[in-house]
């Protein structure tokens, strides 16, 4: 306990170590700060979107009183609320649409065409928890503990202060990484107690941060020893090997998972969908309606036409749409699936980019999130067209009450 309480001591004397300690603690709290802004920010804008999308509805209830036309004009929002640790990391909701308006047209096309944040910025990276610990803390390890021996021999006290405590260089070097781990995780702690985050992300989340700084404290320590009387090398070589984690082969990784599993472009998609939705204005009315009955017999007695237009093969052929660009569909769907498999599983060769995927998981903002919430959008189609079927179809008498019966989306719509 004296040479715990010497340390400290000295430590609190040491104006560099104060100031990098002050420093991860500035940065550790001020990403979760910008996290939360973020947050509630989106939070705010579902919640306006919501109140505008029963405005909205309820103005089209009231304007039309025909089935296709009440289902052409009204749009539905759908939405992807953040997670009460998605302030830790943002993940895929800083680069995906988490919110969308679909009407009973055509689906694929209203979810891939939706407005996404700039390509370039994500590259980035936003300056989230996730980032600051992935990125920052390695630094921060750096600079408290690469010179934590060579200093002392080049102020002549290394053989003294080794004489008296053999274990000081541990001791020390303990002390700092602790009080680096402190800073970054009492700021964690605070706010997700105020977000009422469960205990066991918590934990894990506290786990990470913790056994990151101890790999890096390691990496450190090797490399201090290696180069015990020249600590610029030694600093040289240590942010030569943070470049490469952090950046150099996260890049590589990313380029070479691109190229090794392919993904059809959701511009491809989005057009083939839409030549399948345009040619079927010049088809026959039979040729529309064959590939729709393969797939729901159950209206091949309605699919009689006495005009040029109805609205049943207005939504057949947009239903038509969907299915010639299933294809497309499954093949971007499963090969974003392999790519993100295939990314976690060689993230190991780089600690960076394996921390923030964690702190995704457990945020719910990585890819698989984000699909989840791409097929509640589905699910929560389907059913819409399931109600509107048989009423456009049959040609039912249009009724308010009936309309009130209409699926809404709800936060994990299954």
């Amino acid at each position: 306990m004296n040479a715990l309480t010497r340390e400290l001591w000295f430590l609190v004397r040491d104006k560099a170590v104060c100031f990098w300690l002050l420093l991860s603690l500035i940065c550790a709290s001020s990403s979760i700060y910008f996290g939360m802004l973020e947050v509630q920010a989106q939070q705010r804008t579902i919640a306006e979107l919501q109140q505008a999308d029963e405005t909205e509805q309820q103005v089209m209830a009231a304007k039309y009183q025909e089935w296709g036309m009440t289902a052409y004009y009204t749009f539905h929002l759908t939405y992807a609320p953040p997670s009460g640790f998605a302030f830790v990391a943002l993940g895929q909701r800083d680069v995906q649409p988490w919110k969308h308006r679909v009407r009973m047209l055509a689906l694929e096309g209203q979810i891939y065409e939706a407005d996404t944040q700039n390509p370039d910025f994500a590259l980035l990276g936003r300056f989230d928890y996730a980032f600051v610990v992935a990125i920052l803390l390695p630094l921060f390890v750096i600079f408290l503990l690469y010179d934590l021996r060579a200093s002392e021999r080049i102020n002549g006290r290394f053989e003294l202060i080794d004489s008296i405590d053999h274990h000081v260089w541990l001791t020390r070097a303990s002390l700092r990484v602790a009080l680096l781990i402190l800073s970054f995780l009492l700021p964690l702690w605070g706010v997700s107690l105020m977000q009422s985050v469960a205990f066991l992300t918590i934990v894990l989340a506290s786990l990470i941060v913790i056994g990151y700084a101890l790999i890096w404290a390691l990496i450190v320590t090797l490399c201090a020893r290696r180069f015990a009387n020249v600590n610029h090398h030694c600093l040289s070589v240590l942010v030569a090997v943070w470049f490469a984690l952090a950046i150099v082969i996260p890049g590589g990784l990313k380029v070479g998972v691109d190229s090794v599993i392919s993904v059809p472009d959701t511009g491809e998609l989005l057009m083939t969908q839409r030549e399948a939705v345009n040619d079927a204005w010049d088809l026959p009315v039979a040729q529309t309606m064959e590939p729709f009955i393969e797939r729901h017999p159950q209206w091949a007695a309605y699919t009689q036409m006495d005009s040029t237009f109805e609205w049943k093969w207005y939504y057949a052929f947009q239903q038509v749409g969907d299915q010639v660009a299933e294809p497309l569909l499954l093949a971007y769907r499963d090969g974003r699936k392999q790519r993100d498999e295939l990314a976690s599983l060689l993230s190991w060769l780089a600690p960076p980019a394996k921390v923030e995927r964690l702190f995704q998981a457990l945020a719910q903002t990585d890819m698989n999130a984000y699909i989840d919430y791409e097929n509640q959008i589905r699910s929560f189609h389907h059913d819409l067209r399931q109600y509107y079927y048989p009423k456009v179809f049959k040609e039912l008498e249009y009724s308010q009450s009936e309309l009130n019966k209409r699926p809404k989306f709800v936060e994990g719509y299954n």
